[in-house]
C-alpha cells in the first residue's frame, strides 16, 4: 500500500513539474502581435478578467484564462492599473503583466516655453491630441478653481518646463503640476532674495520677472535688465517697457508698435502708469525669477538693443540718448 502511495506521489510530482514547466514556458514565450507599436487601453475600474479581455480584443493575447491564472499565481490580480499602453516590440505575458500592474503607461510630454502667455499655453494644450481636454470649455477662473489656485488671474502662474504624462491624462493635471512647481520655485527663491528690493510680496517679484523675461534678448543681460527696472522702481520712475504695452493691447496688436500706442493708456501701459503692471505679462522662467531677486549691482536706469540680441546699458539719460543714436537711429 505504501509503495502505491509513493508511486502516486511521484507521478503527481512529475505532473506538477511538467505543468510548472509549461506554465513557465507560456509566461516567457513572446506574444505574436499583428503590428507594432501595439497600443491598447485599460478602462478605469477594470478587473483582471476585464483587463485580459480588453487586451485580447485589441490583439495582444491569445489565451485569456492562462493570463488570468498567471496574474493570480503571482499575486497581481488586484494590481491592474488603467491607462493607455504601448508596446514597441513583441513581449511576453510575464512582461505584459508586470507592465499593467506597475502602470507603465504610454508617456507623452509637453513643453511650456518661457515668455509664452497663458492664452498661448491653453491653445497648445487644446491642440495636443495626447491629453484629455477637460479645460477647453472652462473659463480662466474655473481652471484656477479646479487646480486649487488662490489667485484670480492665471497669467504668470505656470512654470515653464517639460512635463511628462500618461497619454490620455487630463490637461488640468498638467496645469496643476505647472502651477504647483511655480509656487514652489517662487517661495523657495523668495526666501533667498537680496535685501532692499522694491517688492512687498512674491507675486510682485513674479510680475517683474515676467517683464524681464520678455525684455531679455541674451541670457547674459538678464540680471542687468532686472537691475535697471529695480533701480527705476526705487526712484519712482516709470518702467517704460514695450512688452507691457503690447500685452495691454491684447488682440489689437498687429506686430507693429506705434508711438500712439505708447501714449494710449491701459492698466498695463508702463509709459502712462507708475509701478508694476497689475499681473504678470507672461510665464517667466527660473532664470528671470532669480534675476529680479538677485539683480546685478549697478546704477543703470536705461538700456537699448544693440541689434545683435544684446543690450547697451546707461546710467543717465544723456548716455542713453547717445546709445539710442548709435544703435537705433544710425541703423535706421
Amino acid at each position: 500500500m505504501m509503495s502505491v502511495i509513493k508511486e502516486l506521489l511521484l507521478w503527481l510530482l512529475f505532473l506538477l513539474i511538467i505543468v510548472a514547466g509549461l506554465f513557465t514556458y507560456y509566461a516567457r514565450t513572446p506574444i505574436p502581435l499583428e503590428k507594432t507599436p501595439f497600443v491598447f487601453s485599460l478602462k478605469q475600474g477594470s478587473s483582471l478578467k476585464s483587463a485580459a479581455h480588453q487586451i485580447q480584443l485589441a490583439g495582444g493575447l491569445n489565451n485569456e484564462w492562462l493570463f488570468v491564472l498567471l496574474a493570480r499565481t503571482l499575486g497581481k490580480a488586484k494590481q491592474i492599473k488603467p491607462g493607455n499602453y504601448q508596446l514597441e516590440h513583441e513581449t511576453t505575458p510575464l512582461h505584459l503583466l508586470n507592465m499593467i500592474s506597475k502602470g507603465q503607461v504610454e508617456q507623452s510630454s509637453i513643453t511650456i516655453i518661457e515668455g509664452s502667455t497663458f492664452k498661448e499655453l491653453r491653445a497648445s494644450l487644446n491642440a495636443d491630441s495626447t491629453v484629455r481636454h477637460d479645460s477647453e470649455s472652462l473659463s480662466d477662473a474655473e481652471i484656477l478653481k479646479r487646480i486649487g489656485a488662490t489667485e484670480s488671474v492665471p497669467e504668470g502662474l505656470f512654470f515653464p518646463d517639460t512635463y511628462n504624462y500618461a497619454r490620455g491624462s487630463s490637461d488640468l493635471i498638467i496645469l496643476k503640476r505647472a502651477y504647483q512647481l511655480m509656487q514652489r520655485n517662487l517661495q523657495e527663491n523668495w526666501k533667498k532674495r537680496d535685501e532692499n528690493l522694491p517688492f512687498s510680496s512674491p507675486y510682485e517679484a513674479l510680475i517683474l520677472a515676467s517683464i524681464v523675461e520678455k525684455e531679455t534678448g541674451q541670457p547674459g543681460d538678464r540680471t542687468m535688465i532686472a537691475s535697471v527696472f529695480i533701480n527705476r522702481l526705487h526712484k519712482n520712475m516709470r518702467l517704460q517697457t514695450d512688452p507691457t504695452v503690447i500685452y495691454g493691447m491684447g488682440d489689437k496688436f498687429d506686430g507693429n508698435l506705434r508711438k500712439k500706442d505708447l501714449s494710449h493708456d491701459t492698466p498695463y501701459n508702463t509709459y502712462t502708469r507708475d509701478g508694476l503692471t497689475p499681473t504678470p505679462i507672461a510665464l517667466p522662467g527660473l532664470a528671470s525669477l532669480q534675476a529680479v531677486l538677485h539683480p546685478a549691482p549697478s546704477h543703470a536706469l536705461y538700456f537699448v538693443a544693440r541689434g545683435d540680441g544684446t543690450s547697451q546699458f546707461s546710467n543717465s539719460l544723456v548716455e542713453h540718448n547717445n546709445a539710442v543714436n548709435r544703435y537705433q537711429l544710425k541703423q535706421k
